[in-house]
C-alpha cells in the first residue's frame, strides 16, 4: 500500500510540472528555481486570407512556491505576406493558497506590448473571430498596442483528474472596453500507477485531455453573440531529463471561429537553484 501510494504521489508531481492544456491554465505552479524555455507553434487555416503560422517562444521561472514569472516573445508568418516580430507579454500568477484544497485559486496578471499582426492565439477574447486576422500584414504590423490581461484560474484534482477553470478580462490601456472571455479544462495523466524505472514510453510518462474557450463580449455587450468557440483535445509527453512536447488540434465551433488550428509545444526545465517556498 505504501509503494502505491507513493507511486501516485510520483505521478501526480509529474504532472504538476508541465500543463498539457495550451489555454486552460491549472493551479499547479513552476517548481521554485527552475527556469523553463519552451517553444509553441500554431497553424492555422484562415478564409479570406492566408493560412499563418504564429508562435511564441516562452521563458516561465518559479520564483517562489506560490509565484511563477513568463516572459512570451511572439511572431508570425501569413502565406504570401511574409512574417513579423509582433511584441512581448509578461505574465505573473499567484497563488494565495499552497494548501490542496477542493478548489484552488490563482489570480493571473499580464501586461502585454504587442501589434494587431499577433497570431498566437493564447486565448479568446470580447469579439475576436476569424475575419480579425485577415487584415494584410503591412497593415496590422504598424498598429501598437498595450493591454493588460487578469484571469481568476479555478482548478482542482478529483479521481486522477485535474478540473480547471478561467475566467478572463483584457483591457487595451488606451482604448476601448473591458473584454471577456473563458477556458475550462478536463486533464489526466495515462495512468497513476509510476514504475519503479526509467523509461520513455511508459504511461505515466503521458497525459491528455480536452479543453474548451471562447469570447464572451465584452462591457458594451456581454454575452455570446459576435464571438468565436473552440473545443481541443490535447496530449502531452514527459521526456526524462525535462523535456516534454505537446499536441493539440483545434476545432472551431461556429462561423466565427477558425475552422481548425493546430498547435505543438516543446519546452526543457533548467533547474537553476534552490528557490524559496
Amino acid at each position: 500500500m505504501m509503494a502505491q501510494a507513493f507511486a501516485v504521489g510520483l505521478a501526480a508531481t509529474a504532472q504538476a510540472q508541465e500543463r498539457p492544456s495550451f489555454v486552460t491554465y491549472s493551479h499547479h505552479m513552476e517548481e521554485p528555481g527552475s527556469l523553463e524555455l519552451g517553444l509553441n507553434p500554431i497553424f492555422g487555416t484562415q478564409r479570406g486570407g492566408g493560412s499563418f503560422l504564429g508562435s511564441w517562444l516562452e521563458l516561465e521561472y518559479g520564483v517562489k512556491g506560490w509565484w511563477t514569472t513568463e516572459l512570451y516573445l511572439d511572431g508570425q508568418g501569413t502565406r504570401g505576406q511574409g512574417s513579423a516580430f509582433t511584441g512581448f507579454r509578461w505574465e505573473n500568477r499567484w497563488r494565495p493558497l499552497m494548501l490542496e484544497h477542493k478548489v484552488n485559486p490563482v489570480v493571473y496578471v499580464e501586461y502585454a506590448s504587442i501589434t494587431e499582426a499577433d497570431k498566437t492565439l493564447r486565448e479568446v477574447v470580447g469579439h475576436d473571430v476569424e475575419a480579425s486576422h485577415a487584415e494584410p500584414l503591412d497593415l496590422t504590423r504598424h498598429e501598437h498596442e498595450h493591454e493588460l490581461e487578469a484571469k481568476l484560474i479555478l482548478s482542482g484534482n478529483v479521481a486522477g483528474w485535474n478540473l480547471a477553470h478561467n475566467w478572463i478580462a483584457e483591457k487595451n490601456l488606451s482604448q476601448g472596453a473591458w473584454e471577456f472571455g473563458y477556458a475550462a479544462a478536463a486533464t489526466r495523466p495515462f495512468t497513476l500507477a509510476a514504475t519503479s524505472r526509467s523509461c520513455r514510453f511508459c504511461a505515466e510518462n503521458f497525459s491528455g485531455g480536452i479543453e474548451i474557450y471562447g469570447g464572451l463580449g465584452d462591457t458594451a455587450a456581454f454575452g455570446f453573440r459576435d464571438t468565436s468557440h473552440y473545443v481541443a483535445p490535447f496530449v502531452a509527453w514527459s521526456l526524462p531529463g525535462g523535456t516534454t512536447l505537446r499536441l493539440s488540434p483545434a476545432f472551431g465551433l461556429n462561423r466565427n471561429s477558425h475552422r481548425f488550428l493546430l498547435r505543438v509545444g516543446i519546452a526543457h526545465e533548467v533547474p537553476l537553484g534552490r528557490g524559496g517556498r
